[in-house]
């Protein structure tokens, strides 16, 4: 039997106004998961009204008991952490093991920015008048539309939502219509933790009417987005008329170098995790790696060696499989597209480049990690964003070359470098366009650290005490005490 989900607005679970619904398909079989409420503008605008109601009452509560709600939800999520991160696995296809990962790295998350009650401070500047007083002090912006994406859908909402609660501001969640039902678990434990209604809200439902209301109400103060480019610049554009405050975490499209010093085995290990994890659905995934002559031919041959052991499979059947299925046929075809007009331009595939065969894959959304050499910047694959199992290589004269290649795409998220040379890494981290960069380590985004964008890989920062800063006005309060 097909399980039923509703939306939250206003402390009460409900269906759509339409009362339609949609289907949730497990990417692993193609069979239906749930059925979910197909929301519409109607329901968007319900929430967000309810979401502007309790805004004054919640942005006046304490901070410190606005952590204490937020503590005891962590605390819930990480006792149903079993249970959310297998209905993850059914609806995106991660294995189960790294769903759990999620799923906890999403508590953390909200117990992290509990943790910011204490550090949210305001300023006593000097003036120049002995009888005048300058005060700074920080205020929630007010009402935050925290727009979600397929590939971490708890974990990456767990960032916008966090930062948002504990600032003051309350939220309404647009989950991806592909991952909706592990959200939905995860806002639930909100509630069970006792938040106040209408603080949190969620409402399912096409991006074209539910995230466009959300978009352009007037009472959303700030969109948070993660997902595509092309749908942050249209954010953009119908967010403009409010003038509201963005943070949009966008494509990522991002580069590996490895000098002529590097050690090649970490370097291999590094790239092979971070290119092809979660199906390489990942905003920091390596797209494009680019490798020093002098160890070109060692570091190709170990990479394949490497990604030939990757094992794909139902990440609910086998937990502890390395891949599962992409998240759908369209982003499956997305990616062998990429791959086709690589090797229609030249590109050789070293391994994988095909949908695998046998039973257990026939009803999946299945792809072999793919490893591409002889590429070119005119193939797609080396100048979009993939956002799937591929890897394509490019030999290099030498760091420099690496790094200007490395800038000359439109995006700017995450770089990483393999380098023995302390000075080398320095020079080349500060000549990277982008907002991370990992030296010697492919570790992701991570809580107390900041997360962000530049050029079309977007703006805003994420994660630690920026993110917070985010969800935040400033106001100058300037006294004349009249002695």
């Amino acid at each position: 039997m097909v399980d039923k989900y509703l939306m939250l607005i206003d402390g009460k679970w409900v269906r759509a106004n339409s009362k339609e619904s949609f289907e949730v398909k497990n990417p692993a079989t193609g069979e239906v998961l749930a059925l979910v409420p197909k929301g519409d503008r109607e329901d968007a605008k319900k929430a967000l009204v309810a979401a502007s109601k309790a805004f004054p009452t919640w942005a006046a509560t304490p901070s410190s008991k606005r952590a204490g709600f937020m503590k005891k939800t962590a605390q819930i999520i990480r006792e149903r952490c079993d249970e959310i991160a297998k209905t993850l696995t059914k609806e995106q296809g991660k294995p189960l093991n790294e769903a759990k990962g999620e799923v906890r790295s999403a508590a953390d998350a909200i117990e992290y920015f509990a943790e910011e009650a204490h550090r949210m401070l305001g300023e006593i500047i000097p003036t120049s008048s002995a009888k005048r007083r300058s005060l700074v002090m920080k205020q929630p912006v007010g009402p935050v539309a925290a727009i979600g994406p397929w590939n971490y859908p708890v974990s990456l909402l767990s960032w916008k939502i966090g930062p948002a609660l504990i600032a003051g501001c309350t939220v309404v969640i647009k989950p991806s219509s592909l991952t909706p039902l592990s959200v939905i678990e995860f806002v639930n434990c909100f509630m069970d933790a006792e938040i106040p209604q209408g603080v949190i809200n969620l409402v399912t439902g096409p991006g074209s009417t539910v995230g466009n209301e959300l978009v352009e109400n007037p009472i959303a103060r700030k969109i948070a987005f993660t997902g595509e480019t092309a749908t942050g610049k249209e954010i953009m554009r119908r967010a403009s008329s409010g003038v509201k405050r963005l943070s949009l975490e966008l494509g990522g499209n991002c580069p590996l170098i490895v000098c002529d010093d590097a050690n090649v085995e970490a370097a291999v290990k590094g790239g092979v995790y971070r290119a092809f994890r979660n199906m390489g659905q990942v905003c920091n995934s390596i797209n494009r790696i680019y490798v020093d002559e002098k160890l070109f031919d060692r570091f190709v041959s170990y990479f394949v060696e490497m990604t030939e052991k990757l094992r794909i499979g139902n990440g609910l059947e086998e937990p502890d499989v390395d891949l599962g299925p992409m998240v759908s046929d369209e982003q499956r075809k997305h990616v062998i597209e990429h791959i086709e007009d690589a090797v229609k331009k030249g590109a050789k595939i070293e391994c994988g480049g095909r949908i695998p065969q046998g039973e257990k894959f026939k009803n999946g959304f299945f792809l072999e990690p793919t490893v591409l050499t002889n590429v070119n910047h005119d193939m797609r694959v080396m100048k979009e964003e993939t956002f799937g199992p591929v890897a394509p290589i490019m030999a290099v004269s030498n760091f420099e070359e690496a790094v200007r290649l490395a800038n000359s795409t439109p995006y700017g998220l995450v770089s990483y470098v393999y380098t023995r040379d302390i000075k080398r890494a320095f020079w080349i981290a500060e000549n990277l366009e982008c907002g991370t960069v990992g030296i010697n380590n492919v570790s992701g985004g991570e809580v107390p650290y900041p997360y962000g964008g530049w050029k079309e890989s977007g703006f805003g920062l994420e994660l630690s005490h920026h993110g917070v800063e985010e969800y935040l006005q400033i106001k100058h309060i300037r006294i004349d005490t009249g002695y």
